[in-house]
């Protein structure tokens, strides 16, 4: 990124931060958790574009099936918290190996291909995995699970409710803002510039010594790991979880998502998410169709702003800067 990029980046994380302060504000003024909720569902979504953005616009790798990872965070916490033992930091931390584990068995069936062809294997195990959840009725079958405990997580001093509203949001927050500083930390690491080597040109990166295979095995099981640590905090949101959240549209909501915000930013995905959730809460009040709209949006995002969000506002950090 050039410093135009750099500088946008920087001013939207302080005015996610600024969103955050105000939304708790006004919530604990008002009393009305429903825009908390909805702040805090399209974080956790937004770590699922995270984990998007990490392969499509960190290393080049354009994955349609991260909901497997999702989901699959999602039910593995729900059956910890409901038929187990009730306990946040057990729960993130099984999910997170789990995650990895997956992510690693997974990596040698779609790491075998590039280009369109990762897409579509990325894309057929998310949907036999689906299918399976889906036809599985210890499960749930295509009801789901429900019946997940509003849980607590104790500290030294206090101990957190997250059936409040405003704790929940808090610690969504902590916890993908945790997620974004960490994958942004890994782009200035020797790994991260083998990552955007790979990006750029894989096919040079042997000539001078490097082999790629494994860096892109690390990037796919750590997009894993935060696919599925995301999807972990949804259950303790909403209490239920469904075959649904690992269906092509919500793959496919995070790839848009991505790219609204600006493709390999990092930041985009956070402002793509809670975009998107916004279009989708006041145009589905207007209409049912609202897939409709959001889809012309994407045509003309792609179109006359390819880098998204973060895209436009380095534009014009850069057209003042000229001036």
């Amino acid at each position: 990124m050039d410093k135009y990029q750099q500088k946008a980046v920087r001013i939207m994380e302080c005015l996610m931060l600024v969103a955050a302060i105000l939304l708790v504000i006004v919530g604990k003024i008002t009393g009305d958790t429903f825009f908390l909720r909805l702040a805090t569902e399209s974080l956790i979504f937004g770590g699922l574009a995270l984990s998007v953005d990490l392969l499509l616009g960190i290393v080049g790798l354009l994955s349609l099936g991260q909901a497997m990872y999702f989901g699959f965070g999602a039910y593995l916490a729900a059956l910890i918290l409901r038929d187990w033992v009730p306990s946040f930091w057990l729960c993130i931390i099984v999910v997170a190996v789990a995650s990895a584990f997956l992510g690693w068995i997974t990596s040698y069936i779609v790491l075998r291909s590039k280009g369109v062809y990762f897409a579509l294997i990325s894309f057929g195990l998310a949907q036999v995995f689906a299918k399976s959840v889906y036809n599985t009725r210890s499960l749930g079958a295509s009801d789901g699970m429900v019946g997940v405990p509003i849980i607590t997580i104790p500290l030294p001093f206090v101990t957190l409710n997250l059936g409040d509203a405003i704790t929940f949001f808090v610690i969504t927050f902590i916890f993908i803002s945790g997620i974004y500083f960490l994958l942004k930390y890994f782009l200035y690491t020797p790994l991260g510039r083998i990552w955007g080597g790979v990006r750029s040109n894989e096919s040079r990166l042997p000539y001078i010594g490097f082999n790629t295979q494994a860096p892109k095995r690390i990037a796919f099981i750590l997009a894993a790991i935060v696919a599925g640590v995301s999807g972990a905090l949804y259950p303790m949101l909403r209490g239920f979880v469904s075959p649904e959240l690992m269906y092509f549209s919500v793959s496919g909501n995070a790839v848009i998502t991505v790219v609204l915000g600006g493709v390999g930013t990092l930041i985009g995905s956070l402002f793509g998410s809670s975009l998107l959730m916004i279009l989708k809460s006041v145009i589905g009040t207007l209409t049912v169709h609202h897939h409709i709209v959001i889809g012309l949006l994407f045509v003309v995002i792609v179109i006359f702003a390819p880098k998204g969000i973060v895209g436009i506002l380095a534009t014009k950090l850069k057209m003042r800067g000229a001036r």
